[in-house]
């Protein structure tokens, strides 16, 4: 460890390179990302929408279809379907054979895959650029004629229980994290786990699938997103030749993903096999799409970054270097669909009890409420963001990645551009009045771990 004088001067050196490289980022880099094409978006009759961004850099393509519906939206009793429906959408159609769908993609020289979330279930396609038509035709095909086989199903379900098992059942970091997400939200369906409850997941069944499939799998809830070498009325036309048949449906109203606003100081502890220690701390925060508190996300985002983004974060400094702390992970995702957290998760250093590292955490997120954030502190999030936004404009499937999310989210498209003046405009007053309403003990949620074979 640097003794104290050289790590002040590190740290005001550190203030001044973010400053700099903010500074360069927006002056070099920023022009470069405006000249590129604005993604458009249309809505076909039957009212799937289409968000297309050109990106001529490379002859490739990457579609993403966007569905609007994930493990928050599923009622007790059925949590995990969705993800196991994402597995069953590989399993063929009368057109496509099951197993069939990914070696065609291959045999094309593409990839594919899809990830299930608690808000949205995603099927993606990586293609050289004249091979779009063949990706929006299969999406197509298995939007309306998925076959859910009950022995593919029963067959597709148990690869979803050992995946549960083995990436959480026995992982103990994991396991405890499912409890902590059960603590901190109370109220909504975002406290169910995407993989499911093994209880509900033993009862599954195929009609519950087709159920699921028919219920949420059509145009006016998805949205397909194509960004790559191609044109906006070449996408449109392909568009209208694929998906425009297809019959809308009503669907149900989804959940708001609103959290109560003060469910008060919640606390877990739990003992698990295992030889790593941890602590979950939580607190409930605003996103974008909130209901309430809606304003306050990009200071709270500032926030987050100003405790825990690089080797300069209060958090990094006061903890990790302090010795107290081997590990700190931290989280706010400002594109939350509703309400989401402001989390901590951290290992003890050696010697260190989980109540010490609980009290040498919550000490600098506190003190936020009292102190001013200093320039150099904003400069260096500030620097960060505006680099983030660059390297998420590098890779095509980044890029789609961002617009179905921000699409789904009922965001602006271009809202990235505009994101680094918006957090240039927060004062550290105003981070301090949003910190003293924000860091509350009504809305802390945390979990201790122990572990029985721990070496400490």
């Amino acid at each position: 460890m640097l003794p104290p004088l050289l790590l002040t001067l590190k740290d005001e050196a550190m203030s001044v390179a973010w400053r700099f490289a903010w500074m360069t980022l927006l002056a070099v880099l920023s022009p470069a990302l405006m000249a590129q094409s604005e993604a458009v978006q249309f809505r076909l009759d039957n009212g799937l929408r289409v968000v297309v961004q050109p990106d001529s850099r490379a002859p490739v393509v990457v579609t993403q279809v966007w569905y609007q519906v994930g493990s928050a939206d599923e009622p007790p009793g059925l949590t995990g379907i969705s993800h196991v429906l994402e597995h069953m959408m590989f399993k063929g159609t009368p057109t496509v054979p099951a197993g069939e769908f990914s070696r065609v993609v291959a045999h094309m020289g593409g990839d594919d895959n899809a990830f299930t979330t608690d808000n949205y279930t995603v099927y993606y396609q990586n293609h050289v650029a004249d091979r779009l038509p063949l990706a929006l035709e299969m999406e197509a095909d298995r939007m309306q004629h998925a076959i859910i086989d009950p022995k593919a199903f029963a067959s597709e379900l148990q690869v979803v229980m050992e995946e549960r098992r083995l990436r959480t059942d026995d992982n103990p970091q994991a396991l405890a994290y499912e409890r902590f997400q059960l603590l901190a939200f109370p109220s909504s369906s975002q406290r169910s786990p995407t993989v499911g409850w093994m209880s509900d997941l033993e009862q599954l069944s195929a009609d519950d699938a087709q159920r699921w499939y028919t219920t949420w799998y059509v145009p006016n809830n998805a949205i397909l997103v194509v960004v790559g070498d191609v044109d906006p009325q070449q996408v449109k036309a392909l568009a209208e030749r694929y998906f425009g048949d297809i019959a809308a449906r009503d669907v149900p109203r989804r959940s708001t993903g609103r959290e109560l606003v003060a469910a008060g100081e919640r606390r877990l502890k739990m003992t698990l096999p295992g030889q790593v220690p941890s602590l979950f701390i939580g607190f409930n925060w605003p996103s974008l799409s909130s209901a309430i508190g809606a304003q306050d996300a990009y200071a709270l985002r500032l926030l987050a970054g100003v405790l825990d983004e690089g080797i300069s974060a209060r958090l990094e400094r006061q903890v990790v270097r302090a010795g107290k702390a081997a590990a700190i992970r931290s989280g706010y995702d400002i594109m939350a669909r509703g309400d989401t957290l402001f989390n901590i998760t951290a290992i003890p250093a050696k010697g260190q009890t989980l109540d010490e590292l609980e009290a040498s955490l919550l000490a600098p997120v506190r003190a936020l409420r009292d102190e001013l954030v200093s320039p150099a502190e904003i400069d260096r999030v500030l620097a960060n963001v505006v680099a983030q936004s660059v390297f998420v404009r590098d890779q095509v499937d980044d890029q789609a990645q961002l617009l179905g999310r921000l699409a789904s989210n009922h965001l602006p498209l271009d809202w990235a551009n505009g994101y680094a003046d918006q957090l240039k405009r927060i004062t550290p007053e105003q981070l301090r009045d949003v910190a003293r309403r924000y860091i509350q003990d009504d809305r802390l949620s945390i979990l201790q771990l122990r572990v029985t074979g721990a070496q400490r």
